[in-house]
């Protein structure tokens, strides 16, 4: 075993987000189909990775402790951009969002036990590859693979549920820019070209030189900290009525707090310094996303789909499929038809097979495209975060009964 140090972790995870910078540059295949920069640069470590294992037997191991609080860096971010408009506005959206995922995690289970079935396996093993493993990610494949071993005989269950989760954080990934791109194409349909980006800045806008300086930068620094410390408070606070909820939707709801109710951090700035202050947020948030994402990527180890391949590779194959499908022919309808609506299908997959993360980069790399979108960012991350792990428990609890 080889382990990498943290701080040479992350500055490997800088340098291969480069990588991935450079070659999005000079490629008019990814950026037509917006493929996120992470993955260019973490796949290529983890491809890498693997091949070093398979030839020498040599595993890598990359120490990440860093990774979460870049996520919590970003969801403040996202936060202090957003209005209490948009979050009324997003009230409907937002339950249609939460029911069209909870469907889709009935069929990834439906789908995951008949595959199992037909593979001679246990059905439970299905659920596994369902949305335990690709809605859920590697907490819930965590919290749910003991008790498939130790109730279910499902020996194998946590190999089978990070096998899955890899190669579905992977694919959804790869999948949710041409997604988007597809229906902005061939439905003809345009942004707001008023609204500012919420994560970057557009492939062919300038940055202004007095918007982006050395005090509108070091503001929006002040507030993201300031509402990670509100968003450690409420999740204290919600810690003692005995629930749970992810810490970066107590960030979000932090900044969310600070920027709208009555605090005086934007308000009393001339309208160029506010300006400044969301391109310095806009920046901070794509630049802890992007390292975020690259080393979430670049620690996958790929040897471990080795064991169950054949099974893994259907099982994936056909969920992707239906990924696809359910989200271009009953997401984009259902959701409006228009270009929030095709935002929100690039983050579909992310909710569905990947992660929060992977659904916020691959709408943040169609707005960098196309425009901004600022209701799917408040949308996708309250229902990815929040309100989808408490609904996949009750879908798995189903299940397994």
């Amino acid at each position: 075993m080889i382990e990498v140090s943290a701080f040479l972790s992350f500055n490997i995870a800088i340098l291969l987000l480069l990588i991935g910078k450079a070659i999005k540059f000079r490629s008019n295949f990814l950026r037509k189909y917006s493929i996120p920069e992470p993955v260019i640069g973490g796949f290529l470590c983890s491809a890498l990775v693997a091949l070093i294992y398979f030839v020498s037997g040599h595993k890598i191991q990359f120490a990440l402790g860093s990774r979460d609080f870049l996520l919590l860096v970003f969801f403040a971010a996202i936060g202090l951009r957003a209005d209490i408009s948009d979050l009324v506005k997003g009230g409907k959206p937002l339950l249609m969002l939460l029911f069209l995922a909870t469907a889709f995690m009935i069929m990834q289970n439906v789908l995951g036990i008949s595959l199992a079935s037909l593979f001679g396996l246990d059905p439970h093993a299905g659920l596994m590859v369902g949305s335990i493993s690709l809605t859920g990610g590697v907490g819930t494949t965590a919290a749910w693979a003991p008790i498939f071993v130790d109730r279910l005989g499902v020996l194998n269950a946590m190999e089978l549920g990070i096998a899955s989760n890899m190669g579905g954080l992977f694919a959804a990934c790869v999948i949710g820019g041409p997604i988007a791109t597809y229906l902005i194409k061939r439905h003809k349909i345009t942004a707001s070209p008023d609204e500012d980006l919420n994560v970057g800045v557009r492939y062919d806008a300038t940055m202004k030189a007095a918007h982006l300086d050395y005090f509108n930068v070091l503001r929006a620094i002040l507030g993201i900290n300031i509402a990670i410390m509100i968003g450690f408070g409420i999740d204290a606070l919600v810690y003692k009525t005995g629930f749970t909820i992810p810490t970066f939707v107590s960030c979000l709801v932090a900044g969310i707090l600070f920027k709208n109710l009555g605090v005086p951090f934007l308000r009393k700035y001339s309208t160029t310094d506010r300006i400044g202050i969301n391109h310095g947020l806009s920046l901070l948030s794509d630049l802890s996303l992007g390292i975020f994402l690259t080393m979430a990527l670049m620690g996958l180890q790929l040897w471990a789909l080795s064991g169950v391949f054949a099974f893994i590779a259907v099982c994936l194959i056909l969920q992707i499929v239906l990924t696809v499908l359910f989200t271009v022919f009953v997401v984009f309808k259902a959701m409006g038809r228009d270009y929030e609506a095709a935002v929100i299908c690039a983050g579909f997959g992310g909710i569905t097979l990947g992660s929060t993360a992977t659904a916020i980069a691959n709408m943040t790399a169609v707005s960098q495209q196309y425009g901004a979108a600022p209701r799917a960012f408040i949308i996708v991350p309250v229902v990815c975060g929040f309100f989808i792990d408490i609904v996949n428990a009750l879908v798995i609890s189903l299940f397994v009964g």
